[in-house]
């Protein structure tokens, strides 16, 4: 387990983060006080949720978590506001995820998506008050892309205000397309990368194949908008390179994945979801184990598409 520098923030984060989406959702509360628990215990500090996330539910468990186990200032504490970003909104999502989370102050106060119905500057000024209130300690953003980005560092740097500090991508196997600009960006100007779904959605680990019906129950049946993300001939062809490499060297498709995800050059921290505790163990197995870089050009490299 490392700890890396979280933007200019001051703060470090650890090389493996949770992501709290599961809270409330897919596991209940005791469930995950055990997750949050076994996760804390094997050094894991950041914690991520969202209002968006089983309608606050995350939060209020992550809030009950903390108070319950006096630990709030044994982690970096993450939320995000989501749907309309005007300047009304921003502030008062944050005021209701304080209460739920039962805090002064959140640590990593976020933009859930890109919102191109409000200005951005007056979301950014919105995130300007809530710091100089002392309700948010620092800003950043999730699945934004790098134009995006740069507007509000450029901003930032010319009104004086606070800077985007984090980011938060999908990256994985298949989702590379932040290694274009975003990433290159994120090195240059000193932006955290908390990037989440290293297994591509469950993808990655196996269980769907090119002409196969989808496993009912499975979260690509449930949530069919994940399909047209990695059912494509790029896909398939990074699938077939971890079913490759796993013949090869013994180790799990989850493994190799894992592993892929948390060595990428310039990424803060990786966000795991979890169900259970072996969830938590999984990932710093990987990240133990970790790739050689014969493994891991093997793992990134682009062979002939397999046709679906």
């Amino acid at each position: 387990m490392e700890y890396r520098p979280l933007g200019q923030t001051g703060l470090e984060v650890s090389s493996i983060g949770l992501g709290c989406v599961t809270f409330g959702r897919e596991i209940d509360k005791a469930k995950s006080f055990d997750v949050l628990d076994h996760a804390l215990e094997r050094g894991i500090n950041l914690l991520d949720t969202a209002e968006a996330y089983a309608a606050g539910e995350s939060e209020r468990v992550v809030g009950e978590w903390m108070a319950d186990r006096g630990v709030r200032d044994r982690v970096v504490l993450a939320t995000k506001v989501s749907g309309t970003l005007t300047r009304e909104r921003v502030i008062t999502s944050a005021e209701e995820s304080l209460q739920r989370l039962g805090v002064d102050v959140i640590d990593l106060f976020q933009l859930h998506v890109f919102d191109d119905s409000t200005p951005v500057d007056e979301t950014l000024a919105a995130l300007d008050t809530l710091v100089e209130q002392g309700k948010v300690k620092h800003i950043g953003c999730s699945n934004w892309g790098a134009w995006q980005m740069a507007h509000a560092l450029v901003r930032a740097a010319s009104e004086g205000g606070p800077r985007m500090e984090s980011v938060q991508p999908p990256y994985n196997l298949v989702q590379r397309e932040i290694e274009a600009d975003l990433l290159p960006l994120c090195r240059d100007q000193q932006v955290g990368v908390l990037s989440y779904s290293p297994l591509g959605a469950g993808f990655l680990t196996g269980k769907y194949r090119v002409g196969q019906d989808i496993p009912s129950g499975t979260r690509f049946d449930v949530m069919p908008g994940h399909q047209p993300i990695y059912f494509h001939e790029t896909g398939w062809a990074a699938l077939g390179r971890l079913d490759a490499a796993a013949a090869e060297t013994g180790r799990s498709l989850v493994d190799l994945a894992l592993s892929w995800a948390i060595a990428q050059d310039g990424v803060t921290s990786v966000l795991i979801g979890c169900r259970k505790l072996s969830h938590v163990d999984q990932a710093f197995e990987a990240e133990a184990t970790g790739l050689s870089p014969e493994l891991a050009a093997q793992l990134s490299a682009d062979p002939e598409p397999i046709e679906d």
